[in-house]
């Protein structure tokens, strides 16, 4: 019995250095994701930079249209010493938007922390929210000057029609960026702003659609006609096709091509549209080239992926 004791606790004792010696990767088959201590690769780490300059323009168009002030009063660490945005300012909201816009806002503040949090980041850059950079966008939309020059800040309506210009264009570019990404960790957020994202731009669209057939005063166009113009000039600036719908479409383009209120835009098969963040840069910039700054980012948007370009304009 003593012979059969000793030879059990070698035989155990032996067992567990062998398993203690063998590598973690090989000897556990618990241990499934090895990712959650893997650093981040340069690639995920570039992907996730890019957003950052949607995050700050969400950020401080929210911030500023719902409380007269950005971040360089509510969260100036996030800012990094980046300049402070030119033409901001508090929007004439009634209280239900400016609620919903303040809650945008800080979901905003949000975002910034999150990214800041996985990668470095990168200081605000000069972002250009004044009325003459919105009614430049809407001049081009209708392809003509509207008189007077449209104002995002001059009534709840005119804010969320401007509003309907800026979280879409991120989402897209979330939905672009997640199947490119390798570390579990760099998924995870990717997934988590999309989420938030697609929430703000449906709560948007959710909120025009209910004035789709109202003319915006004192132009005579519909809020409808507002967002397929809008629409329409993101997709010929980013030179990639449809990727882009206003809220009353033909029918045709509607769900199953079953009805024509489009108060979610979707594919022929009702899932997002993915856009590159040269498509995006193309579209923020106004200009439909990656490398010709201008728009929202005056002096151009930041990162290794718009540097890139910015290099070889």
């Amino acid at each position: 019995m003593a012979e059969l004791f000793t030879s059990t606790t070698i035989a155990t004792i032996i067992a567990s250095l062998i398993l203690f010696l063998v590598p973690i990767s090989c000897s556990s088959p618990f241990i499934t994701d090895g990712s959650r201590d893997s650093p981040i690769p340069q690639s995920d780490i570039d992907l996730l930079e890019f957003p950052l300059n949607l995050e700050y323009l969400e950020a401080e168009f929210f911030l500023y249209g719902s409380m007269g002030r950005g971040l360089d009063n509510f969260a100036p660490n996030l800012t990094m010493g980046g300049p402070k945005p030119l033409g901001a300012k508090k929007a004439n909201l009634d209280p239900y938007t400016r609620d919903v816009i303040k809650q945008f806002a800080w979901q905003e503040v949000g975002h910034l922390r999150a990214i800041k949090d996985t990668v470095q980041g990168f200081p605000r850059p000069l972002l250009d929210l004044s009325t003459k950079s919105f009614a430049k966008i809407m001049d081009a939309a209708f392809g003509k000057r509207l008189s007077p020059p449209f104002d995002p800040y001059a009534s709840s309506l005119h804010y969320l029609i401007a509003s309907y210009v800026i979280p879409y264009v991120g989402l897209t570019g979330y939905v672009g960026a997640n199947p490119k990404l390798q570390a579990a960790a760099s998924k995870r957020l990717v997934a988590g702003l999309l989420a938030v994202e697609s929430g703000q731009d449906a709560v948007i669209r959710g909120l025009l659609y209910e004035y789709a057939l109202i003319r915006l005063h004192p132009y005579g166009i519909t809020v409808a006609e507002f967002t397929n113009r809008i629409s329409d000039l993101r997709n010929k600036l980013g030179q990639e096709g449809i990727k882009d719908e206003g809220l009353v479409v033909p029918k045709k383009f509607g769900a199953e091509g079953q009805i024509r209120g489009n108060v979610l835009a979707g594919d022929e098969y009702s899932i997002g549209y993915a856009r590159t963040p040269e498509e995006i840069l193309r579209v923020v910039y106004g200009s439909g080239n990656e490398s010709t700054p201008g728009g929202f980012y005056p002096k151009g948007a930041d990162g290794r992926i718009a540097k890139s370009h910015l290099q070889h304009s």
